[in-house]
């Protein structure tokens, strides 16, 4: 079989305030195959954003390995994992993080100029990107001439740019009416299985599960299931899991 995307054995992570500690994170094994679109669910507080955050390089954990691609996030120095993400990896938040001053455009393309890339490569780049996203005729909107869904797309487009290997998302539908979310959703999933681009996506909403190829549940710091859609395991490979420890 080949070698997993995302790797992750035994992750620690405890957060200190004081006397206080809270066992985020409680012995993780994660692994996640090239072109799958997972989304990581559970209440509020059982440690979903941490553990993407910990497998993104975004944070610290206290003990276990993360591989990415094969190379281990531990082994590389603080400037090594920064470029590292800025090249292979793509972020996409709830709050949207766009420049408001800037526009569409220049927000996509802002990445790519910061990583090296020359400005007239970077712009076309950022335009194809708009265009992924049916965004090119709002390139030169600045974000507050946009709507919710239309600045979650700007973002997206911003996450795809640097054609990276894995897509981290954070609640990336949390702020934005049904339709919006529905066309953000849409717009995910056609992005994954038509570039088979790696989506982890942590998410309350269930409408959001439904559409991926796999669902890992967590609760109190730990994965308690892990599902794969029957049909996506046809398409990747991979063995269908059913809850954890069976």
């Amino acid at each position: 079989m080949e070698k997993p995307i995302i790797l992750a054995r035994n992750i620690h992570k405890t957060f200190r305030n004081g006397k206080i500690e809270v066992h985020a994170l409680r012995g993780v094994d994660l692994s996640i195959a090239a072109g799958e679109m997972v989304a990581v669910m559970g209440p509020s507080g059982c440690g979903k954003t941490t553990l993407i955050n910990c497998l993104s390089g975004l944070d610290s954990f206290d003990l276990g390995e993360v591989e990415i691609e094969g190379a281990a996030l531990r082994a590389m120095s603080d400037r090594a994992r920064t470029s590292y993400r800025a090249r292979r990896m793509g972020f996409v938040f709830q709050t949207f993080n766009l420049l408001p001053v800037i526009t569409a455009v220049e927000n996509v393309e802002l990445p790519l100029l910061l990583s090296g890339v020359r400005p007239r490569e970077a712009r076309q780049r950022a335009l194809r990107g708009l265009t992924q996203v049916v965004l090119a005729d709002r390139a030169e909107h600045r974000p507050a001439e946009l709507s919710g869904g239309e600045r979650q797309r700007v973002t997206i487009a911003r996450a795809l740019a640097s054609r990276p290997a894995i897509v981290w998302a954070d609640e990336p539908t949390g702020n934005l009416d049904t339709k919006s979310a529905a066309d953000v959703l849409t717009l995910m999933r056609d992005l994954n299985r038509e570039q088979g681009q790696t989506f982890v996506i942590v998410t309350h909403d269930p409408k959001i599960g439904d559409l991926c190829d796999r669902v890992i549940h967590m609760q109190d710091g730990e994965i308690v299931a892990d599902v794969r859609d029957e049909i996506a395991d046809l398409r990747t490979g991979t063995p269908g899991a059913v809850a954890a420890g069976e």
